[in-house]
């Protein structure tokens, strides 16, 4: 079952960069959030309704789910999609694979969990990877404001996410119910987007192309309400940490759909920044003394 949800989120959460990528266009970025967390809101309700499914919860837990919809499923996504006018989509999956090492950190603030012993070269490696992976254009003569504007709106977005673990796992450890919890706080996500268009003055008009109204049903269904309750659902079943090592292999996903359909071109630097990163995951999960004992073997070697 865990294989089946790793698996589930992988492939979703891969293509999606490319579909919020998609929906750049006439439509203001909290209206565009508002239609994917409303419609995905609805289709749970119903289902969880008609399933006999939706369970209650206190005011106390409806509170913390208005927050994990800001973070999750409102204002992480405002920087996603911003950051999408700057960046590759590939290269802001990248950026997001950094949530296991921020899921990391925060475990150890909100929950006490000890860190991975492997955490600070995990994240040396993860850091020096994106470096690497932006050099090719850190390096240029006339360095765009606008490439540091995308990498810092794509780490804030993750960390919003990674926040919203944290609050997905606190519902968890209540006994509450993934599904009905994601449903909750999708609606709530909605409701503080359509709060922010209103006061920006937007339309509420989506765009009626196929392009946009194709991309928008596939990040409501599989994107929001199939994947992000996978996602929460692994979340309870093996910790925030190991969930969060699904986002090892998105990189994988979304830059080789960059490459066939934005355009994105691998320099040498953009290959040795990956590596350090999937490397950098992989580290942060390895057995604690197996990286210790591989520097050994090859300086006895």
């Amino acid at each position: 079952m865990n294989a089946l949800l790793y698996i589930l989120v992988v492939v979703i959460w891969g293509t999606t960069w490319l579909a919020i990528y998609m929906q750049q266009g006439v439509v203001s970025v909290p209206v565009s959030i508002f239609w994917r967390f409303a419609v995905a809101a609805v289709v749970m309700l119903v289902v969880l309704k008609s399933l006999g499914r939706l369970r209650r919860i206190s005011l106390q837990d409806h509170l913390f789910c208005v927050l994990q919809g800001a973070c999750v499923f409102g204002f992480n996504f405002v920087c996603f999609y911003h950051a999408a006018a700057w960046i590759s989509s590939g290269l802001e999956s990248v950026i997001f694979s950094m949530a296991v090492i921020f899921n990391a950190i925060n475990s150890m603030i909100f929950f006490r969990q000890r860190p991975h012993p492997n955490l600070l070269p995990a994240a040396a490696l993860g850091i020096a990877g994106v470096v690497a992976l932006f050099w090719h254009d850190l390096a240029a003569t006339q360095l765009a404001p606008s490439l540091l504007l995308g990498i810092g709106l794509s780490a804030l977005g993750t960390y919003g996410f990674s926040i919203g673990n944290m609050i997905s796992t606190r519902h968890q450890r209540r006994g509450l119910e993934t599904l009905s919890t994601n449903t909750y706080a999708m609606f709530y996500g909605a409701l503080i987007m359509a709060a922010v268009a209103l006061v920006r003055g937007d339309s509420f008009m989506p765009e009626i192309t196929a392009r946009y109204l194709g991309s928008l049903l596939y990040l409501a269904i599989f994107g929001s309400v199939i994947a992000f309750g996978a996602y929460f659902t692994l979340v309870g079943r093996i910790g925030a940490g190991p969930a969060a090592y699904s986002t090892l292999l998105f990189p994988l996903v979304a830059l080789s759909l960059s490459t066939f359909y934005e355009g994105y071109v691998w320099h040498g630097n953009a290959v040795i920044g990956l590596a350090m990163i999937l490397m950098g995951n992989m580290v942060m999960f390895s057995k604690p003394g197996m990286l210790r004992g591989v520097l050994m073997r090859k300086r006895t070697a």
